[in-house]
C-alpha cells in the first residue's frame, strides 16, 4: 500500500469513527426515562452499528467516544463517563470482531455479533451498578431492586439495539461499499495492525 493510500485509509477511518461517535451521542438523546436513572434509548443501536460496519477497534472507539461524550454533558451521568467509555467500547469491539469472523451465513454471523456485543455491555453495565449499590452501603434487597429495574430496561435497550442495528447494517453497508469507506466495511477478518 502506498503512503498516499495509507493516508487516505487513515482519513476514512477517522471520519468513520467521528461520524459514528456523533450518531451514538445523538442516539442517547432519543430516550424515555424511568425511575432510578434507568432509560430506554437508541444509543446502543448506534454502538452496535458502528462495530458491525467498521470492525472491532473502529466500532469500539466510536461507541466509547459517543457514549462518554453523552455522559460528560449530562450532570446525572458525568461521573460515569470513563466507565461508559470502557463498556461501550467493549460492546462495539465485540460486535465488530465477531462480525469479521469467517462464517458462511452472513445474516447469522451478524445476529450473533450484535447479540454478543449487546450481552457484553449488559453484563458490564449491570455489574458496575451492582458494585455501586454495595459501595453506597445499600442492603442487598435494595441493590437487587435497583438491579431488577436496570436489568429490565437494559434488556429492552438491548433488544431494540439488535433489532435496529441489523437491518441498518445491511442497508448502509451496501451503500458504503460503493464509496471510499469500502475498505473499512469489507467483511474480512481484521488485521492485528488495526
Amino acid at each position: 500500500m502506498t503512503a498516499t493510500a495509507k493516508k487516505r485509509q487513515n482519513l476514512y477511518r477517522i471520519v468513520a469513527v467521528g461520524l459514528m461517535a456523533a450518531l451514538v451521542y445523538i442516539g442517547n438523546f432519543m430516550q424515555i426515562k424511568f425511575a432510578n436513572d434507568a432509560r430506554v434509548h437508541l444509543g446502543n443501536s448506534m454502538c452496535l452499528l458502528a462495530g458491525l460496519l467498521f470492525g472491532g477497534l473502529n466500532g469500539g472507539l466510536a461507541s466509547g467516544i459517543g457514549g462518554a461524550m453523552y455522559d460528560l454533558f449530562d450532570p446525572i451521568y458525568i461521573t460515569s463517563a470513563p466507565y461508559t467509555f470502557l463498556s461501550k467500547f467493549c460492546m462495539g469491539f465485540v460486535a465488530g470482531k465477531l462480525n469479521r469472523i469467517n462464517m458462511q451465513n452472513e445474516f447469522v454471523r451478524t445476529v450473533i455479533a450484535a447479540l454478543c456485543g449487546q450481552v457484553t455491555y449488559i453484563v458490564l453495565y449491570l455489574g458496575k451498578n451492582f458494585v455501586e449499590q454495595l459501595i453506597l452501603g445499600n442492603p442487598m434487597e435494595t441493590a437487587m431492586g435497583v438491579m431488577a429495574t436496570k436489568a429490565a430496561t437494559s434488556c429492552i435497550n438491548g433488544g431494540l439495539a439488535v433489532l435496529i442495528s441489523i437491518p441498518l447494517y445491511f442497508a448502509i453497508r451496501k451503500a458504503l461499499q460503493a464509496t471510499g469507506f469500502r475498505i473499512l466495511v469489507e467483511n474480512s477478518p481484521e488485521k492485528t495492525s488495526e
